[in-house]
């Protein structure tokens, strides 16, 4: 799959730009603060109908307009996918795929596969559980439709028990009723979880080894009520205590993925470099478990992941997305000399832009195309 074109009319800071992109490396330069990660965010936002950064729809749509738009031209497997998408202050955000409006937005997860690395994804190391378990979701979700059915309806039911607690309603069959729901959709979530972890866990291992070049181990353990005991018979015990606290304490919304290195928890024993690191190969080995699963190679976005990194493990990275393991590829950085070298280990399938004040004009590298 590639991004052919894109159209962006008022997100965050770019005001207007109609951009051309190259089918494998499409390089942003500039420095911080004058819009390359909006517009990778802008790309992302094409995706999951959601900013990576978490931004509210308000914050999206640029101070001074009423409302964004994006376009984008994607070249799908031979055929042309055309995505519009339209923010207005206080309406519902509107997503069409080939002028045809979804019904659900989440219906279109997954059409577009992409995988982002930016500084933002430090939370998944340092935030609480909630941030690595919407990883393993973001995962799964883009290549397994039923994943997300299940997902949603899991929250839904775990949304009407939470409301029947705070109201301290007594009506225990319908208490019942979405305990079973809960417990139902929530054995899909689990099996899945675990079945991605046991995969994935050995692809980021070798990632980690490709990027650091030294024999220090990195594991993924997921760890769930579920692997132990019935989370029906679970709910119901627990009714009553949850009754006192006002919300559902047991569920795989508790579950955690443990980070390790060497066995040690890595947001406790990890160097900046480390983390860095860490984090660069969970997303590499996530964009190559999308690969294989999925029906279309998906878009790689590297938002300014050279920072905090010694010589030698840019250089590794450097190769990797220099090969022929990615497809397209949008790279940021304020260090032109990394751009530099990634251009150079690809040839002449590459377009550079130069972004300030939220204005992208592409550059003509033609001296460095004849080399």
């Amino acid at each position: 799959m590639l991004l052919k074109k894109l159209s962006v009319l008022n997100y965050k800071n770019i005001i207007e730009a109609e951009l051309s992109f190259s089918p494998k490396i499409n390089c942003f330069f500039g420095n911080n603060g004058m819009g390359k990660t909006n517009l990778l965010d802008a790309i992302y936002y094409m995706s999951f109908c959601k900013s990576h950064l978490h931004t509210s729809e308000s914050q999206i749509v640029n101070t001074a307009q009423d409302m964004c738009v994006l376009q984008g031209d994607y070249d799908y497997e031979s055929r042309n996918e055309e995505i519009f998408c339209v923010i207005r202050r206080r309406q519902r955000k509107q997503f069409k795929r080939n002028k045809k409006e979804y019904e659900k937005l989440s219906d279109h997860i997954g059409l577009l596969p992409l995988v982002m690395i930016s500084p933002a994804d430090s939370e998944l190391i340092r935030g609480g559980s909630e941030e690595r378990r919407r990883f393993l979701d973001m995962i799964i979700s883009q290549q397994d439709k039923s994943y997300l059915h299940a997902l949603i309806q899991y929250n839904k039911a775990l949304q009407q028990r939470n409301s029947l607690l705070k109201e301290q309603s007594s009506d225990h069959s319908l208490y019942e009723v979405l305990e079973m729901q809960i417990a139902m959709y929530g054995n899909v979530v689990y099996a899945k979880r675990h079945q991605l972890v046991a995969d994935f866990t050995p692809v980021f291992n070798t990632y980690y080894q490709d990027i650091c070049q030294s024999v220090e181990e990195v594991k993924l353990t997921y760890v769930s009520q579920l692997s132990t005991e019935d989370l029906q018979t679970n709910l119901r015990a627990n009714r009553e205590r949850d009754f006192v606290l006002g919300y559902t304490s047991v569920g795989i919304h508790k579950d955690e993925l443990e980070m390790t290195l060497n066995d040690a928890l890595i947001r406790r024993v990890g160097s900046q470099g480390q983390n860095k690191t860490y984090l660069i190969a969970l997303k590499l080995a996530q964009y190559a478990f999308l690969k294989e699963k999925g029906s279309t190679v998906p878009i790689l976005l590297l938002d300014d992941i050279f920072d905090k990194l010694d010589s030698n493990r840019v250089e590794q990275i450097i190769k990797l997305v220099s090969s022929n393991r990615f497809g397209q590829i949008f790279i940021t950085d304020t260090n032109r000399k990394y751009l530099d070298d990634i251009l150079k280990e690809i040839g002449n399938d590459f377009e550079l832009f130069k972004v300030e004040q939220g204005t992208i004009s592409s550059m003509k590298e033609t001296d460095e195309k004849k080399e």
